[in-house]
């Protein structure tokens, strides 16, 4: 549960941070991306990284069973 856990919120993160370069200008990839330059998308990204970071917190604190 916790390794699943993780990874979601590292995918969170990464996920993430990739739409906050998008967003910023940073990362025009692909090119045609709707995404490029448009700076809702590095609020959204920030939202994301940050709750892929709650998630990790989170999953970290859990009591292992047994």
């Amino acid at each position: 549960m916790r390794t699943i856990g993780y990874i979601v919120g590292l995918l969170m993160v990464v996920l993430g941070l990739i739409w906050i370069g998008q967003g910023s200008g940073y990362f025009p990839y692909p090119a045609s991306s709707f995404m490029i330059a448009q700076t809702i998308w590095v609020v959204w990204g920030a939202v994301l990284a940050a709750a892929g970071i709650a998630v990790m917190v989170i999953v970290s604190r859990l009591r292992p069973r047994g």
